[in-house]
């Protein structure tokens, strides 16, 4: 279980560096249906935004679990 825990950062991070560099290519990345996230805080008057795919942080986090299994604790 906490293995789990410690792969989610990493399941993240892979899926916003792979998402960035697809996204700003235009490319959705078929099943893994990258999308433009737009983030508006009306209270800071700020925004902004970013790519971001489910299905890729799915797997990115599978995958850095995987690993962290086999290494152990």
């Amino acid at each position: 279980m906490i293995s789990f825990f410690k792969a989610v950062p990493f399941g993240a991070f892979l899926a916003l560096i792979v998402a960035l560099f697809m996204g700003s290519g235009g490319a959705t990345g078929g099943m893994l249906n990258i999308t433009k996230v737009d983030v508006y805080y009306p209270e800071l008057m700020m925004d902004f935004s970013f790519y971001w795919s489910w299905m890729l942080f799915l797997a990115g986090t599978f995958l850095a679990f995987i690993f962290l299994l086999m290494m152990g604790d």
